[in-house]
């Protein structure tokens, strides 16, 4: 594969949150059981009613019957509080507090090590660095907003990736061209065909080095950070005032 940091003016490095920066099928999980062991010892009829499982399997249900719902997990999650609550015969006041147990558990991440630095060192080379989610999860609240020229959730942008709205709308917020941008992520929906559908440049971080199974290819494939710094360090763009700072 070739690198686009070469043949192209990248200005701006989008990046996706959930497996990319940390890995995140733990970090739900715990946070699901977190707030079901939390709403079952404060409301004792939904013990007797449901069991991680039955809710785990609830919650994909409702996503599959509300798409209207799927760009916005927290409108989502809290749906599910709610019917939760409606069937067994609670109100919807423990909706909230349910949901701020989730909220913090779901940002009990741990980085990949590779992270931290390598956001660092493509900020002192001029990049203008981007997050963009599909997900919850606040850069604000986990702390690390400061490595961030910009940010798009699929809340703000009223479309889920692989949609092209998220990436049209990080390209006006970093104030660049979509040649000039590349999405790095793990996903190859989501992320890959996504940002090309959007005429963004994709790169796939491949963490645990599988087989890519799709027709068409990334621009190019990472398997970590440290390689991403290695391709964007074929080029130093020249400094750039960040949007807003």
């Amino acid at each position: 594969m070739s690198n686009p940091f070469i043949q192209q003016n990248i200005r701006a490095i989008s990046f996706d949150l959930d497996d990319t920066l940390w890995d995140n099928r733990p970090v739900l999980m715990a946070a699901e059981q977190i707030v079901f062991d939390w709403l079952t010892s404060n409301y004792s009829r939904i013990g007797e009613t449901y069991d991680y499982e039955s809710v785990h399997t609830m919650r994909h249900a409702l996503a599959k019957a509300r798409p209207d719902l799927r760009h916005d997990m927290t409108r989502l999650r809290k749906e599910l509080l709610r019917q939760i609550a409606d069937t067994t015969g609670y109100d919807d006041s423990l909706v909230e507090p349910a949901f701020e147990v989730f909220i913090e558990a779901r940002h009990r991440i741990t980085l990949f090590d590779d992270v931290l630095p390598t956001l660092e060192n493509l900020r002192k080379r001029g990049y203008l660095l981007g997050a963009l989610t599909n997900g919850n999860a606040s850069i604000q609240r986990l702390g690390i907003d400061h490595l961030f020229d910009f940010s798009v959730t699929a809340e703000e942008a009223g479309a889920a990736k692989p949609d092209p709205r998220m990436f049209e709308l990080a390209c006006q917020r970093s104030g660049v061209s979509t040649r000039e941008m590349v999405h790095v992520g793990d996903e190859p929906t989501t992320d890959i065909e996504g940002a090309q559908s959007a005429g963004i440049t994709a790169i796939w971080m491949n963490r645990g080095g599988i087989e890519w199974q799709m027709d068409s290819p990334p621009d190019a494939e990472v398997r970590n950070m440290s390689e991403l710094l290695d391709l964007a360090g074929a080029q130093h763009p020249p400094g750039i005032k960040s949007p807003g700072r």
